[in-house]
């Protein structure tokens, strides 16, 4: 079980980025569920997500559905509508898996486009890491998408995770609203939510500068070529699979250097700086 000072730390991380985003993250109310499906329809498509039914037995059995309203003192809250008559500002979904492992498999993270860029996905899965290890889980893991920049910094470098797999096509033809026609190749993350890896990340202390057996260079916004121009996408899709050829052994493992490119490194993911 997880220590009484590191639980405490865990809610006191997730409350100072709710405040840094302007926003309370909780557990979803039954009331708030609706909202949060219209939060995971409005990102990925409607009929794309989870159905209002499904999320309602996903929630009772006591996974994290979470969401996150407006602070009350955040310029949101002012004079603003019922929280539960409209999507929330963001909404995760989490659900208990057991290969590998007891861990929760966090599902998705949805954001409101307009408030993009204030935290809110980061909220989200601080305040998820509190409650699984309120819960005695010590592991959450999740898959995404390895040319779209943001969310490798967001995962690698600001929440610590560090990945497990390269999954090519791990969800079939999409068809999505984000994934368009592109192929579903996913990074598959581990968040050891108690590690050293993890207290350096969210303390925002320095990371190591890995040392380097091959990379890949990502361009700055992966989404904007494939929604632009559909064959320079491809190209560089297929250019990855390539570049990931060199994990599949397991030798070597994918961090972020300090210009937000892939290394490959055999180093520690836990040491130090």
């Amino acid at each position: 079980m997880t220590d009484a000072a590191t639980l405490a730390r865990a809610h006191a991380l997730a409350d100072e980025e709710d405040r840094r985003a302007g926003v309370v993250t909780r557990e979803a109310r039954p009331d708030e569920l609706a909202g949060a499906l219209a939060r995971f329809d409005a990102t990925w498509g409607v009929g794309r997500t989870v159905d209002l039914a499904s999320l309602k037995a996903i929630a009772h059995a006591g996974n994290t559905v979470l969401v996150a309203v407006p602070s009350p003192t955040g310029a949101d809250a002012a004079e603003g509508p019922d929280p539960t008559a409209v999507p929330p500002l963001g909404a995760a979904l989490g659900f208990l898996g057991w290969d590998g492992g007891l861990h929760v498999h966090s599902h998705m993270n949805a954001v409101d486009p307009a408030a993009r860029g204030r935290g809110i996905g980061v909220a989200l899965k601080l305040r998820q890491r509190a409650i699984c290890l309120d819960h005695g889980i010590d592991e959450v893991r999740w898959t995404y998408d390895p040319l779209i920049r943001r969310n490798a910094r967001m995962n690698l470098v600001r929440l610590g995770a560090e990945v497990a797999a390269y999954r090519p096509d791990f969800y079939g033809e999409l068809r999505d609203a984000i994934s368009g026609g592109d192929r579903s190749d996913r990074f598959e993350v581990r968040w050891r939510l108690a590690s050293s890896r993890v207290a350096r990340a969210l303390e925002r202390m320095p990371q190591p500068a890995w040392h380097a057996e091959g990379g890949l260079t990502l361009v700055s916004d992966f989404e904007a070529v494939r929604a632009a121009d559909p064959v320079a996408a491809r190209a560089l899709r297929d250019a990855s699979r390539e570049a990931f050829a060199a994990l599949d052994d397991a030798r070597l493992r994918p961090e972020l250097d300090a210009n937000g490119d892939y290394v490959f490194t055999t180093d520690d993911p836990d040491r130090a700086a």
